[in-house]
């Protein structure tokens, strides 16, 4: 193949040559030796920071393993003399003796004989046989001068004899002196086993790490854990093994691991890795050469998305995974008065949330910072620099990089100030035309309640009438009096109840939701309209089925409702002169279907068309001659406003039937 024509220098955007000199390479070179150097002697001192570790790993091994020889032989120390105790004071010594010493044979493995002497020396009894071991006897020339015997009864206390041999095994005795009133009254005497100890005892992880050796005073090996020996010149340690004493030690050795082969394969991979950078340097300019031509497409890149971004009404805010802001864009700069300067790098509470809703915000702040924003955005109120207060409505969405790893959070910010100024214009004119409408419809009514109102008020005057007469005349009894006057108080407080009713049907407040009972706000709307359906001559019938819970209402408001709609009701079936009587008839149900009340209002008129039914409920639209068009319309804003539903249906008897219903559970 042809010799390729060396390349042509990359330029930079300016148009300058790179132009690269010996010593770039050179200096490269020499740092990777001198990074080789150093990784050689991390090497180093890793290996000896990895012995010196695992030496005081040893040293605590043996330590926490002696602590826990001694805590062992301490307990079983004291059971004996807990028995030793028990023996002296107690009736029936040797049943005692044989049922505590059986579950100490048995539980204890390393325990192998539990003998019971008297003051003199002699085998009282004995587990399971009576006799010391031979061994034993013959060391010390027989019980009676026994050093370790004599020792434990003239302390008064547990005493440990020497290591002894019984069948090539090695053992030793704990002595425990039985006294009764002060006196000598006998021994106890454990035998235990020095193998079954350490293997009882050394759990098997230190078995697999360690060699565990049982010393004498003259270095002589009297048990072991194992029987393979550890390697010469590996760590080991000695520590003192008391008890029982008298000289033994405990030596715990190390096993070779094999370490160094991964210690060798690190060396060679380091060797293979420096010898692949000191190729790669021949690479580097032609890398950096490509990577200038895409910081170049970077740069015009990133400027045509700046100016997409400074283009954009919408605030956007960025912050990282721990709250702090990352990016702001100049309409949020603008939106809330401080400068990007100002703004990047702050965390919670930033400057320019509200004083007056700080809780609310933190709180929202760490439900999005847990992953917990709600897709459908929320409203907060923010504080522009000057001080002044706007509503912004935030879409929180993750910031994902090039990776694909979440690493904050991208807010979409938009001033809502105007728009909710205008929602709650439109609210005040909402309620403006619902207390309109109230009057109205209580000026229709008004000549109706005033006729209602006379029947009380004549009653109390003539009541009140025939007390006087009958106190002038003094022909009178006490109960004819109270008769009267009791009868003349509910004539009063039913006038009272007429006007409290009207007064709160036509006072201006705010909507305002308490636990209410539909069949009483539903006795109360007929108590109002049912005047007015006397005079014309229809008769109202209320329904109530089953049992009915208490609904978070507001009853004006819902009391507006039904009278609207039994009024309607009534005028339909009053335009019908030929209208049979048993026909006038309005009917009011309340029953509980699927978790919901539903109230129908049925009447017997002419009934309402289909094409009519579908723009009954819209603005400004009537069937009246001199109707607003807006009583359905209100009625039925008052109903979702109480997250219910309103909508008419044909009643098959003839006439139409309004159907309200609301939720029992309201949100």
């Amino acid at each position: 193949m042809d010799p390729q024509p060396p390349a042509a220098p990359p330029t930079l955007a300016a148009g300058q040559p790179i132009r690269w000199s010996n010593w770039y390479l050179t200096a490269s070179k020499l740092a990777v030796g001198l990074l080789i150097a150093l990784l050689i002697a991390l090497l180093w001192l890793l290996r000896d920071n990895e012995i010196e570790e695992q030496r005081s790993t040893l040293i605590a091994d043996v330590l926490w393993l002696e602590q826990s020889l001694r805590f062992h032989l301490e307990g079983n120390a004291q059971q004996l003399q807990q028995l030793a105790l028990d023996i002296a004071h107690e009736e029936g010594r040797s049943q005692l003796f044989r049922t505590r010493g059986q579950h100490l044979i048995k539980t204890k493995a390393e325990l192998i004989q539990l003998v019971w002497l008297d003051a003199t020396g002699n085998s009282v009894d004995g587990l399971p046989t009576p006799d010391l071991p031979s061994a034993a006897l013959s060391i010390f020339g027989g019980a009676q001068t026994n050093t370790a015997l004599d020792l434990a009864n003239k302390l008064g206390k547990s005493v440990y004899s020497q290591i002894y041999r019984e069948q090539e095994q090695p053992q030793f005795d704990l002595y425990v002196p039985i006294y009764e009133n002060r006196r000598l009254r006998g021994t106890l005497v454990g035998v235990y086993s020095l193998n079954a100890l350490i293997k009882e005892l050394v759990p098997w992880w230190f078995a697999e790490k360690y060699q565990l050796r049982v010393l004498d005073s003259n270095g002589e090996v009297l048990a072991s854990n194992s029987h393979v020996r550890a390697d010469v010149g590996t760590l080991s340690y000695e520590v003192p093994f008391d008890p029982p004493g008298d000289g033994l030690l405990l030596q715990v050795s190390v096993y070779r691991s094999a370490g160094s082969i991964a210690q060798t394969l690190i060396a060679t991979l380091i060797v293979l890795l420096a010898g692949a950078v000191f190729w790669s340097l021949w690479a580097v300019r032609g890398l950096i050469a490509r990577r200038i031509e895409a910081e170049q497409a970077l740069r015009a890149e990133h400027a045509f998305r700046k100016a997409m971004e400074d283009s954009l009404t919408v605030g956007m805010r960025a912050r990282d995974r721990s709250g702090q802001i990352t990016y702001v864009n100049p309409a949020f700069c603008r939106m809330v008065g401080f400068s990007a300067e100002e703004l990047i790098g702050q965390r919670s509470p930033n400057c320019y949330w509200a004083p007056e809703e700080m809780e609310k915000t933190q709180r929202l702040h760490d439900s999005v910072m847990e992953g917990r924003a709600p897709s459908e955005g929320f409203e907060l109120r923010f504080m522009r620099k000057n001080g002044e207060r706007f509503d912004a409505l935030v879409y929180e969405a993750p910031l994902i990089d090039a990776d694909g790893r979440h690493t904050g959070w991208m807010g979409s910010v938009l001033d809502v100030t105007e728009r909710k100024r205008a929602e709650e214009l439109a609210r005040q004119q909402q309620e403006k035309l619902q207390f309109t409408a109230r009057l109205v419809t209580m000026g229709e009514m008004a000549s109706t309640l005033a006729h209602e109102l006379n029947q009380p008020l004549a009653a109390i005057a003539s009541y009140n009438t025939g007390c006087l007469n009958k106190l002038e005349s003094g022909n009178f009894t006490r109960e004819e009096l109270i008769a009267a006057l009791g009868k003349l108080g509910v004539q009063a407080q039913r006038a009272g109840r007429i006007i409290r009713q009207v007064h709160d049907f036509v006072r201006k407040s705010e909507p305002k939701r308490v636990p209410c009972d539909l069949a009483e706000i539903i006795d109360d709307s007929i108590g109002f309209i049912e005047p007015e359906a006397r005079k014309r001559g229809i008769r109202i019938v209320r329904e109530i089925q089953g049992m009915r819970p208490e609904l978070m209402l507001d009853q004006v408001m819902l009391e507006q409702v039904l009278l609207n709609l039994m009024r309607n009701a009534i005028e339909a079936m009053s335009g019908i002169a030929d209208l049979p009587a048993e026909r006038r008839l309005l009917t009011v149900k309340l029953a509980q279907r699927d978790g919901q009340m539903e109230i129908r209002v049925i009447d017997r008129g002419p009934g309402i068309p289909a094409e009519t039914q579908k723009k009954l409920f819209t603005p400004f639209f009537s069937t009246k001659p001199d109707g607003m068009g807006m009583g359905l319309n209100i009625c039925r804003s008052i109903v979702e406003f109480h997250h219910g539903r309103l909508w008419i249906e044909d009643n098959p008897a003839g006439g139409s039937i309004f159907v309200i219903t609301l939720p029992v559970r309201q949100p």
